[in-house]
C-alpha cells in the first residue's frame, strides 16, 4: 500500500520554541510524544523568508528569486508536490488559514483538488479590523495634525504619545473574547475541514497540506491554550493592549522589553493550540486506521524576532536564526528513529525528501535532492542551506517593492555568512561560540570559512541565472515559468483595473 503524506506548515514557528527542540515550556507536549517514533531534524533552515519567500521551496522545491525577484508563488505549470501526487493517483487537499500570500492568486491552488485558503470566510477578518486601535473622528484628525509637530516637541512628544495610545486603548469597544479580535481562522476550523476531507476520500491515498496561522501575529490565542501554559489570565481587553503596545513605532527596545514576556505567553499559546489540534487530526487518521500508513512532515515557513536583534515580527531585511531555523519533525512508518547530525537540512530539499520515503519519483526540474537515504539511516552528509529574500520587500502585492536589493545567508553547520547586497556587506558568525549572532567575526577571522561560504553564495547566484546545479533542466524552462506567471499577474491586473474589459 502506498503511504500517504501529511504536511503541516505553522506560520512563525521558531525552533527554539518546540518542546522537541529543547524548549522547556510545554508548547507541543503531544508533538513531543511522536518525537520518539519521528526522526527530528536539528537544523532546519527556511530557503526564504517571510512566507512569500519560504512557501515556493517548500512546495516546489524551487528558490524564491530563482524565477526573477517581480515573480511571487507557484507559477503555471510548475511541478509541485500536489501536482506530482496528483499525477501518480493520490488525492489531494490544501486548507490554509487565510494567509493571503499562499493562495490561488499566487499558484498555490497547483495540483489540488480540494483547496480552500479561507481568504473569504467569515473566520477571516481583514488587518485593519483586528489591528485598529485608534479612534474615528475629531481624535484621529487631531492625532494626524499632532504628528507633524512631534519631531519638534522633544519629550512633550514622548508624553503626547503615550497618552494618545492609552486613550486609544480605553475608548475602543471593549472585545467580547480573544476569539473575537483573531485575524486568522484558528487550528481547530482547519483541522475540521481536513477530517471531512478525509472522511470522504475512501482507502485512496492522500496528500494533505495544512498550513495554520495560530502563532501569527497579532497574537490572541484560544483562552484554553493560554490557560494550559500555566500563565496568568489574560483577557481580552488586555490581549489587545500587549498587542497594540507591541506594534508601536514610537518605542525602544528598553520599553518594548517590558512586555516581552507576556507577548510570548500569547505567541506560546498560539503554538499549544496548534498542538493540540493536531493530535485531534492524528486521533482521526488513528481511528480510520490510516495512520499506520501516513507519512507526517512538521516544519515552519519561517520564525518570528522578539528583540534578539532589536526588531519584531518577520520583516525581510535580516536572516537571523530566529527567522530561518525553524522545527522539521519527519514521521515515517517502518522506520525506527535515528540520532541526525547537526548537518543544514534546507528546506528545498523537503519535497524530494517526502517522495522519495513515499517511494514516489522526484521531478526533474526540483533543484533540491532527497535526504531521505541519510535520515533513514542516520547517516553524516556534508551541505550548507541558502536562504535568500528582497530587503525591506514588505508588501509583495506592490510589484515595485519586489525590486530591492537582494539578502543572502548561507549556513553551513557551524559557521554562517550574511550578505546584504544594498550596502553591501558581509557578516561571518560562529554559531557555536555566539548562538546569538550578537558579533559578527573581525574580517580577518576565520578566512578558510569564509571563503568556503562566499564560494558557495557564488554557485548559487550563477544558480540564479543559468542552469541550476543539478543540471536535470535547463534556464528555458525558468523562463517559461516566468513568463506564465507574469502572464498571470498581467491578467489579474488587469481584470482588477478595467474588470468590464477583462471579462470581454
Amino acid at each position: 500500500m502506498r503511504k500517504s503524506i501529511l504536511l503541516v506548515t505553522v506560520d512563525c514557528l521558531r525552533a527554539d520554541h518546540v518542546g522537541f527542540m529543547g524548549y522547556p515550556r510545554a508548547t507541543t507536549p503531544f508533538l513531543d510524544s511522536l518525537a520518539a517514533e519521528a526522526f527530528v531534524v536539528p537544523a532546519a533552515i527556511v530557503a526564504g523568508a517571510p512566507t512569500y519567500y519560504s512557501l515556493p521551496a517548500i512546495l516546489a522545491s524551487r528558490y524564491p528569486l530563482a524565477l526573477g525577484r517581480d515573480v511571487l508563488g507557484i507559477a503555471p505549470g510548475e511541478a509541485t508536490l500536489a501536482s506530482t501526487l496528483k499525477q501518480a493517483g493520490y488525492a489531494t487537499a490544501a486548507f490554509g488559514a487565510a494567509n493571503p500570500y499562499i493562495s490561488s492568486r499566487f499558484g498555490y491552488k497547483e495540483g489540488f483538488e480540494e483547496f480552500c485558503d479561507f481568504l473569504q470566510a467569515e473566520h477571516a477578518p481583514s488587518w485593519e479590523e483586528t489591528m485598529d486601535t485608534g479612534t474615528r473622528g475629531w481624535a484621529r484628525r487631531l492625532n494626524q495634525s499632532m504628528q507633524e509637530t512631534l519631531p519638534s516637541l522633544g519629550p512633550l512628544g514622548v508624553i503626547y504619545e503615550e497618552l494618545y495610545f492609552q486613550y486609544c486603548q480605553r475608548v475602543t469597544p471593549l472585545p467580547d473574547s480573544l476569539d473575537t479580535l483573531r485575524r486568522f481562522p484558528a487550528a481547530d476550523v482547519i483541522v475540521d475541514r481536513a477530517c471531512s476531507w478525509l472522511a470522504s476520500i475512501g482507502d485512496a491515498p492522500f496528500f494533505l497540506w495544512l498550513h495554520l496561522m495560530d502563532p501569527h501575529s497579532p497574537y490572541y490565542p484560544n483562552a484554553e491554550s493560554l490557560s494550559l501554559l500555566e500563565h496568568d489570565p489574560i483577557t481580552p481587553f488586555r490581549a489587545r493592549y500587549l498587542n497594540s503596545y507591541w506594534n508601536r513605532s514610537d518605542l525602544g527596545t528598553g520599553r518594548l522589553s517590558r512586555r516581552r514576556d507576556d507577548v510570548l505567553a500569547l505567541y506560546d499559546a498560539g503554538i499549544r493550540w496548534v498542538d493540540m489540534q493536531l493530535e485531534r487530526l492524528i486521533d482521526s487518521l488513528r481511528n480510520s486506521n490510516r495512520w499506520s500508513q501516513c507519512i507526517l512532515a512538521v516544519t515552519a515557513d519561517h520564525g518570528e524576532e522578539f528583540l534578539e536583534h532589536g526588531g519584531r515580527y518577520h520583516p525581510p531585511s535580516r536572516l537571523m536564526e530566529e527567522l530561518i531555523h525553524v522545527p522539521l519533525m519527519l514521521r515515517v512508518p517502518g522506520n525506527s528513529k535515528k540520532q541526525l547530525t547537526g548537518a543544514p537540512f534546507s528546506l528545498l530539499d523537503l519535497a524530494p525528501t517526502l517522495l522519495d520515503a513515499a517511494g514516489a519519483l522526484v521531478p526533474s526540474g526540483f533543484r533540491g535532492e532527497s535526504r531521505w537515504p541519510q535520515i533513514r539511516e542516520g547517516l553524516d552528509y556534508d551541505a550548507t542551506a541558502v536562504t535568500e529574500c528582497v530587503s525591506g520587500c514588505t508588501n509583495p502585492f506592490r510589484r515595485e517593492d519586489r525590486l530591492g536589493p537582494r539578502v543572502l545567508s548561507v549556513r553551513g553547520r557551524r559557521f554562517k555568512l550574511v550578505l546584504h547586497f544594498e550596502r553591501p556587506s558581509e557578516c561571518l558568525y560562529d554559531l557555536e561560540a555566539d548562538p546569538g549572532e550578537q558579533a559578527p567575526l573581525a574580517p580577518t577571522a576565520q578566512k578558510p570559512a569564509r571563503r568556503y561560504l562566499l564560494e558557495r553564495a557564488r554557485e548559487h547566484l550563477r544558480g540564479s541565472t543559468r542552469e541550476h546545479l543539478r543540471g536535470s533542466i535547463g534556464e528555458e524552462e525558468d523562463v517559461r515559468h516566468r513568463v506564465r506567471a507574469r502572464m498571470r499577474d498581467l491578467r489579474l491586473e488587469l481584470e482588477r483595473s478595467y474588470p468590464q474589459r477583462a471579462a470581454m
